[in-house]
């Protein structure tokens, strides 16, 4: 393989990795502003709390695509040809995956739940969705530093 395709291929791996940053960031943002909302004071709108949960739920799901259909597919469709870099990838994938799949529980719950009242377990699946989303990126990071060696 030339030097240059070596690059290219190393350029490609970067860009992934920035989508995926840049869509966690995102999501972060939002996720915080929803954790902020507490819908269960009365003063808060529940159409407010609808429209944030709506927009943080559609940024999530984002943000599970970005990983699960760049970063994850190219190394499982053996675009990664680094043997360390797909290893580690088969070791943190189940990890990965059950993240993903608390992620998609969580949005199934709540992106279109704009016609009846909040869940009370709102802020407890908040809670619980956070910590997935702190070993998510942990494991994502710990990814994209092998990539980016």
């Amino acid at each position: 393989m030339s030097e240059q395709s070596v690059k290219d291929r190393r350029a490609g791996s970067a860009g992934v990795g920035e989508k995926l940053v840049a869509e966690r960031a995102e999501m972060l943002v939002l996720f915080c502003q929803a954790a902020g909302l507490e819908p269960f004071h009365k003063q808060t709108d529940q159409a407010v709390v609808h429209k944030h949960l709506q927009e943080f739920c559609q940024v999530l799901m984002d943000y599970i695509a970005a990983g699960h259909f760049g970063l994850y597919e190219r190394i499982a469709s053996g675009k990664e040809r680094r043997q360390g870099v797909a290893k580690l990838a088969e070791e943190l994938y189940p990890r990965i995956a059950e993240t993903t799949d608390i992620a998609v529980a969580f949005n199934d719950k709540y992106e279109e739940n704009d016609k009846s009242e909040i869940s009370p377990n709102l802020g407890k699946d908040l809670s619980r969705l956070g910590e997935e989303l702190a070993v998510r990126a942990e494991l994502e990071d710990q990814l994209l530093n092998a990539m980016a060696r």
